[in-house]
């Protein structure tokens, strides 16, 4: 177990470190200039050049990157350009909401996900796994912004069960919860599906049943054990893409999270900002992925940790 996560923890390293270089020279060579979204559009040049001079964006990409490392290494992702405010500051402010976000959401997808794919493998070849399966594709494919808004309307305009928007209560919490957890459950469905298909025909589930089990008890007890752990990895996967930020869910409901952070910075070239979200982002797939491999072997003995 420990030379497991030592391992991982000098991969994770590497990886960042990747990250960290190919958002830099994105950043570095796009066409955008920071520095006029900070001095305006009447500034003189003189003025332009005193404000890169100051930021230290004159320099060569190699001593601007080096500096940017040296920061990360003493626990500073930098400061907005525009807001005057250390990242660290302004992602632990927005952090709380991702995080109840991230996990509301996750939970919503699981629950119908893994309920709908199950569904769909006991009735295989029925007419409840088809209606599944394409309510699963629709899914997968419907636009944020439209499944937001429909739910949206409905059971806030029109029903008035849940706020409009905002942050700070339960209700609040539901449709961004919802939202996720219908534009997600697809994938799931489906994954769930073809393992649980794949386990139910295997000797044990044949032996189970021929011991008399009951039919809820062979499902439930020995294959959906053997047939979630495909599931978990995508769990690590979806901790990431929501630590992200979802941009237009959060943008619907007013949500504020990493993700409104991240969009405010794309659209105004704060480069420190948008460089500790996606830096934040690719902590929360590696620690996601870690932590799948190493809940497996609780869920299947049979699987070892080397």
């Amino acid at each position: 177990m420990a030379a497991l996560i030592f391992r991982r923890l000098i991969q994770s390293a590497l990886i960042l470190l990747g990250v960290s270089f190919i958002t830099f020279f994105l950043l570095y060579v796009l066409p955008a200039d920071p520095v006029r979204q900070i001095a305006g559009r009447s500034a003189t040049p003189q003025t332009v050049a005193n404000i890169r001079e100051q930021l230290g964006l004159d320099q060569p990409f190699v001593v601007q990157y080096t500096r940017y490392l040296a920061g990360l290494f003493h626990g500073d992702m930098g400061r907005s350009y525009l807001q005057k405010t250390d990242v660290t500051t302004l992602i632990m402010a927005r952090l709380p909401a991702s995080l109840l976000l991230m996990a509301a959401g996750i939970a919503a997808e699981l629950l119908i996900g893994l309920s709908m794919g199950v569904i769909a493998a006991i009735w295989r070849g029925r007419a409840v796994d088809n209606s599944l399966m394409m309510t699963s594709f629709i899914t997968v494919s419907a636009p944020q912004f439209v499944v937001a808004l429909l739910l949206l309307y409905v059971f806030a305009v029109k029903l008035g069960w849940f706020p409009i928007g905002g942050y700070g209560t339960p209700a609040h919490l539901v449709l961004p919860a919802l939202t996720l957890g219908i534009l997600g459950s697809g994938w799931y469905a489906r994954i769930m599906r073809s393992s649980m298909i794949e386990v139910l025909r295997a000797d044990f589930i044949r032996t189970a049943r021929a011991k008399g089990l009951a039919r809820s008890r062979v499902i439930l007890r020995h294959a959906l054990p053997n047939a979630i752990l495909p599931v978990i990895a995508m769990i690590g996967i979806d901790i990431g893409i929501f630590m992200g930020g979802i941009v237009v869910v959060e943008g619907v409901f007013g949500w504020p999270g990493i993700g409104q952070l991240a969009w405010q910075a794309i659209q105004r070239i704060d480069i420190p900002i948008i460089m500790g979200v996606t830096l934040v982002s690719a902590c929360a797939i590696v620690l996601g992925n870690l932590l799948a491999d190493l809940v497996v072997p609780l869920i299947d003995p049979r699987i070892r940790i080397r």
